[in-house]
């Protein structure tokens, strides 16, 4: 399953049924479990997880240095979970110790050509990133988020479960769950309600989350004012109290 002129460490520690490509270099500390397929010309290096069953394509480089002035060789990590499609020219940088360590990549995502992850981004479930989606450091990205191609996320911005960025976005500030964003810089122009029906939301659901929406962008209230209007929408609503936890986390400010 190995192509005879991949170069892997003898340190590595690849499942018995990993596949690898030709050209392909794996380093001393990566670990790589079942089913995963490395195409040609692929680079894995440093403290590198992976799962199982992840399609990793050519000329990604996974596991290399953070683009950080401060990283000095600390022994930090990247983790990627299982059943992800990381197609070709993607760059995932390992962690520093300025944050957690570790950037993470979770499950079932669909990541395109020439995406970055940088040091410290925590990414979830079930997200795409159309081609050229950049993060920079420490940024994190909920579950079922939709990156439009060339989008471009600043450090240490959150970006909130179910949204959707739109093409070539600059997102400087947090976008709560929820949200469609877009432009340069990013405005609010809605939910997310078609990916919401998709993923199972109830039209009731749907139309409370619409209500939090409106309340937050669209009635002319302060950011606190309108928080406690959507604590009450949440009372009822379940699914509204993650926009509404998400508001009192944030460091950055809101896409407003």
């Amino acid at each position: 399953m190995i192509h005879p002129s991949a170069i892997i460490h003898p340190g590595a520690q690849l499942a018995g049924d990993v596949t690898v490509g030709a050209y392909s270099i794996i380093g001393e500390q990566v670990r790589i479990g079942p089913g995963t397929t490395i195409a040609d010309h692929v680079c894995i290096s440093g403290r590198t997880t992976i799962g199982a069953r992840n399609r990793i394509h050519s000329f990604c480089v996974l596991g290399g240095d953070p683009q950080d002035k401060k990283y000095h060789g600390e022994n930090t990590a990247l983790e990627i979970g299982d059943d992800n499609t990381i197609r070709e020219f993607c760059t995932f940088n390992i962690g520093t110790e300025d944050d957690v360590g570790v950037t993470r990549l979770g499950d079932r995502n669909w990541i395109m050509a020439y995406v970055h992850l940088a040091h410290d981004c925590q990414v979830g479930n079930h997200t795409t990133f159309a081609n050229h989606a950049t993060l920079a450091g420490h940024v994190h990205v909920g579950d079922w988020t939709i990156l439009g191609g060339f989008a471009g996320v600043h450090q240490f911005v959150r970006v909130g479960a179910h949204s959707f960025i739109g093409i070539s976005a600059v997102i400087t500030q947090d976008v709560p769950p929820y949200v469609m964003v877009a432009g340069h810089p990013a405005a609010p122009h809605g939910i997310n309600s078609e990916g919401l029906r998709r993923r199972g939301f109830g039209a009731d659901e749907i139309a409370a989350i619409k209500q939090a929406y409106r309340k937050l962008y669209r009635s002319g209230l302060s950011l606190d004012e309108a928080r406690g209007e959507i604590a009450r929408i949440a009372e009822q609503f379940p699914r509204v109290r993650e926009m509404l936890d998400f508001l009192a986390h944030s460091s950055r400010g809101i896409v407003r």
